[in-house]
């Protein structure tokens, strides 16, 4: 993915928010799941799974990660096998070439012969899953082409399967970006092609969520399959026939979140391990390897053409090869899949693979004697005729498929290969691809009120721009940034506010109220803020650095307390007068010298004889003599903990694999972070906010606390910024250390959607202990939660009891032979941002610990929100003096309930290109949280409703025409789709309505 496109993106999404805000500024009803029919047998968790397996390792012979297969030759007498051999060709958009520079060598060449190939006999059939590529073929073709698609669609012969932009990455994916690439995918479907995929096919992120198990399932799926899951984990569900699972979310009483799911059992999804457990002979039949194409088959025996002399030897092999794999599962029903990366891409291809698997079908079908009915398939072809035989098999409406709940991290492919460093890498992009979402939903809900308003007050000029073009834009390359090698893979710029009188419009993207603290730069230190209506407001003025130890004489920063509503506009004024009163920052500099110049008194201490502290109404922070954080104590119960921060470094193992952009392969535990000249130590003490900075060699390294009493003031501020330039083979780790008895558990956060159990195990690497983050991790004991909360997706760990690290950067510069054919070394210095918040738990059963579920508290949910949504402030110049400003627009009548959160308001695309319909989709979350944490005086100023919101009640700007439910992407209205009154949402539920305002 090229940066310069990346940030075209950025600055469109960043555009429209500005441009929305200011045309604003002028004068049960959920989803019912179907039935599902009692499950069969046990209910593992994967982490009771986990706990069976040994991780041994043995050598399994020609499955080398598993066992030997055998099989009675008269075990299809009465039911014969039915095998789907599904061809398929997996396009990255974006891996070693751009997405542009793969879609003009390779991709749009497999859609042209396709459409030929397919024609050429019905028996043939093809899936495909990345619409971002379609797309782009799409809008170059000509209607003959178009109409030949959609026939082959009509027909069955060519199947979408899932349907996104992209197929995503589940580790360091948030939900929010899933669900918009996914609504992206199945829009552009709905319109081009009027068809509705209806089954998942993931065959290449490296580990898999069980949110996009319930994405999937919400947006009326019902079947899925996945590939690259541990071989051990593999081997084990092999041996008790449990590939195919209903796969259940964790908090799920009931069966209503069950997704039928298929694990495939080997290596790869390349086509010399899906036949069956013989790698040496399934490449025998990948028909691209014959002898004088340009590669062949590392076990050095090439496929044969096929013809009558070797018709029946080559059959008897195969069909070994698909009876050893139907021994693994628990029907006679087996998938082929048959394809590989970039695959089909020349009409050889298509003509090798089909004729002669063409004439092995034949052979075997009318052969009785070999009980076997073999064809080409889609991947709903399979799972129909599973389902079909699955129904027939089930004792009294119980199924024979067992249920599963869990995740399937970290991944490992061999040997002690565990894919934990690609949590981290890239981690700049990481940071950006959050901020990128933030701006994008906020750019969405703007967008949609202010066609509102536009509409009512006939602005005809936001009504006829391409505002809309640009948000498709903006969404698509946000897909794209999803992809499982995009995101798996930003300081401010301050813009110095000059003067005469500036408008700062405010605006807060959460659906809460919110008093935060806002700060922009200045050009005068006589800067003075008030009200829209010319009340003025207190300000904090701080000093600009330009380094670490000199400050700018012609910048400031100014900082006030905004109160916002929901989702709401708040206008200041920025004006230069000589009555301006700010609060000026006071400093304390440790380990340097710096004179006093200009406005600030800069007070030099030698060395510190007492220690350095922060303080707020809730918290009291204490720090030692090099700046780091050694303790916190919370001022509700008076009890101070010790949380210390301190850093440290992973080396590389001197083994020949070494760690690379996906492997984490260290070369034992993180060494201390060392320095030998204590670090130079800025405190700044201030009326909003007071921090401490220490500067080392490779991280600046900010603790800030905010005098309010809103959320932003109950946690604590982390910032580092990481520059490891100049390193080779090393990683750099924040560790948490705390007096916590934690044991050997810790909590993480799964997408931002849920959080999932850990438990750290000594029978495993500890590469293998390493878990990706997207939001948060947690530790507690009885007493207390320590959750550190995380504005980027990282690897993270508990290694010892009471302890959070978090791996922030990774340079490295070697590969790790997993096709990249590159270290990691194009690092950027990256700006990492966290929250530390400690809670007092109460009432706890320390029996409850060990169960499969938790969940954060309320405050932790607002706070991590908080964190990744910030308020945006946005400066403008006077308008024209005939327009007289709102001083706010508040578009809900109230907050909504606390644990609602408003996932997004997204406009729905027209029938026509680049225009919008009066439609938006509203998406809920209703989180779930752990009620035992108090929510008394904590600031938050909402309520809980038990998941009922009125939709009368809802917004005060605007009327709701209409609202009624539909499945999560927008594919399926329920069969009683009508207008509602009222919105019910249980525990955990995301939902999708299409609304209607006016």
């Amino acid at each position: 993915m090229k940066l310069s496109r990346q940030f075209t993106v950025f600055g469109s999404a960043i555009f429209c928010v500005v441009i929305f805000s200011l045309y604003l500024m002028l004068d049960r009803g959920h989803l019912d799941y179907p039935k599902s029919p009692r499950r069969e047998g046990s209910f593992p968790q994967m982490l009771d799974v986990y706990s069976l397996i040994p991780f041994d390792n043995p050598d399994g012979g020609v499955w080398k990660q598993g066992f030997d297969i055998t099989y009675k030759p008269d075990e299809w007498d009465t039911k014969p096998l039915q095998v789907f051999v599904v061809p398929h060709s997996h396009n990255d958009p974006g891996w070693l070439k751009t997405f542009d520079d793969y879609f003009r060598e390779k991709t749009q060449y497999i859609f042209n012969n396709m459409v030929v190939k397919l024609k050429e006999d019905p028996r043939r059939k093809f899936i495909w899953s990345e619409i971002s590529y379609l797309s782009k073929w799409w809008e170059a073709i000509d209607v003959q082409k178009k109409d030949a698609v959609k026939s082959l669609l009509e027909n069955g012969q060519f199947e979408i399967v899932t349907g996104g932009w992209v197929m995503p990455d589940e580790a360091g994916a948030h939900y929010f970006a899933i669900i918009d690439q996914l609504i992206e995918g199945h829009q552009w479907l709905e319109k081009n092609l009027g068809v509705k995929p209806r089954s998942g096919w993931a065959i290449d992120p490296f580990g898999h969520s069980p949110t996009m198990a319930y994405l999937l399932k919400r947006a009326g799926f019902s079947h899925m399959l996945i590939q690259r899951v541990h071989y051990a984990v593999k081997k084990h569900f092999a041996l008790h026939k449990t590939l195919e699972f209903f796969w259940r979310q964790n908090w799920d009483l009931g069966s209503v979140t069950d997704i039928f799911c298929h694990m495939m059992p080997f290596y790869s999804y390349d086509i010399p391990h899906t036949c069956g457990p013989d790698p040496k002979i399934c490449c025998q039949f990948d028909f691209k390897r014959l002898p004088g194409g340009r590669y062949g088959c590392p076990w050095g025996v090439p496929p044969e053409t096929i013809y009558p002399g070797n018709l029946q030897n080559r059959a008897e092999m195969l069909l070994d090869q698909y009876r050893k794999k139907s021994e693994l599962f628990r029907t006679t029903v087996v998938l082929a899949p048959l394809g590989d990366d970039f695959r089909y891409t020349e009409r050889t291809e298509w003509d090798h693979q089909f004729k002669n698997y063409q004439l092995l079908f034949d052979y075997m079908n009318s052969h009785s004697q070999y009980n076997v009915k073999i064809q080409f398939g889609t991947l709903s072809d399979y799972f129909d005729a599973l389902e079909k035989e699955a129904s027939a098999s089930s004792r009294n409406s119980q199924s024979i498929f067992p249920v599963v709940s869990g995740d399937f991290f970290t991944y490992a492919d061999r040997d002690d290969h565990y894919w934990s460093g690609y949590f981290t890498s890239r981690p700049f992009y990481k940071r950006m691809d959050r901020i990128l979402e933030s701006h994008l939903r906020a750019a969405e809900i703007l967008y949609y009120f202010a066609m509102k308003q536009a509409k009512q007050y006939k602005i005809s000029k936001f009504l006829s721009s391409s505002h809309y073009v640009m948000l498709t834009e903006a969404r698509r390359n946000l897909g794209l940034f999803q992809h499982h090698d995009a995101i798996t893979g930003t300081a401010k710029d301050w813009v110095v506010v000059d003067y005469g009188t500036r408008y700062l419009v405010v605006y807060n993207p959460s659906e809460q109220a919110r008093s935060s603290v806002v700060s922009v730069c200045v050009s005068s230190s006589a800067a003075q803020v008030s009200s829209a209506s010319g009340k003025p407001v207190e300000i904090q003025m701080s000093a600009v650095w330009d380094t670490a130890t000199t400050v700018s004489q012609t910048a400031y920063e100014i900082s006030f307390l905004a109160e916002m509503p929901p989702l709401g506009l708040k206008v200041y004024k920025i004006l230069e007068t000589s009555s301006s009163n700010p609060h000026l920052a006071k400093y304390d500099l440790y380990n340097g010298n710096i004179a006093n110049e200009g406005i600030f008194n800069m007070n030099n201490i030698k060395s510190a004889q007492e220690a350095i502290t922060l303080e707020n109404s809730f918290i009291r922070l204490r720090f030692g003599q090099s700046g780091l954080m050694e303790e916190m104590l919370n001022k509700g119960d008076g009890k101070s903990l010790e949380v210390k921060v301190q850093f440290s470094w992973y080396g590389t193992t001197s083994k020949k694999d070494k760690s690379g952009a996906y492997l984490f392969l260290p070369d034992g535990e993180a060494k201390p972070y060392v320095y030998t000249t204590p670090p130079f130590v800025r405190v700044q003490r201030g009326r909003f906010y007071s921090d401490v900075t220490c500067f080392f060699e490779h991280v600046t390294h900010r603790v800030r606390l905010y005098n309010i009493h809103g959320v932003e003031g109950q946690s604590v501020e982390i910032s580092n910024i990481v520059d490891i330039r100049k390193e080779h083979n090393y990683e750099i780790a924040m560790r948490i250390s705390s007096s916590i008895n934690s044991q050997n558990r810790f909590y993480t956060d799964l997408n931002g959607y849920q959080i999932q159990p850990r438990v750290t195990m000594s029978k495993l690497p500890l590469q293998a202990n390493v878990y990706p983050m997207t939001t948060m991790a947690y530790i507690q004991d009885a007493e207390r939660r320590l959750t550190l909360l995380s504005a980027q997706s990282l690897g993270v760990s508990s290694l010892k009891s009471g302890q959070i690290e978090v791996i922030m950067d990774r340079r490295l510069m070697q590969d790790d032979n997993r096709g990249l054919e590159q270290g990691v070394h194009d690092n950027k210095i990256t700006a990492n941002l966290f929250r530390i918040l400690l809670e007092k738990r109460s009432v706890v059963n320390m029996e409850e610990d060990q169960k499969a579920v938790s969940y954060p508290s309320l405050l932790s949910h607002i706070t991590s929100s908080f964190l990744n949504h910030p308020v945006f402030p946005m400066t403008e110049k006077v308008p024209v003096p005939t327009l007289q400003l709102l001083g706010e627009f508040s578009p809900l009548m109230a907050p909504l309930p606390c644990d609602i959160h408003l996932v997004n308001l997204r406009t729905v695309q027209s029938k026509v290109d680049g225009k919008h319909s009066n439609e938006a989709a509203l998406i809920l979350h209703r989180k779930g949280f752990d009620c035992r944490f108090s929510s008394r005086d904590t600031g938050l100023l909402c309520s809980t409703t038990q998941g009922k919101i009125l939709v009368q009640k809802l917004f005060s700007k605007f009327t709701v025409v209409s609202i009624t439910p539909s499945s999560l992407s927008l594919m399926h209205p329920p069969p009683d789709a009508r207008n509602i009154s009222e919105i019910n949402l249980s525990p955990m539920e995301i939902s999708t309505f299409r609304i209607h305002l006016r």
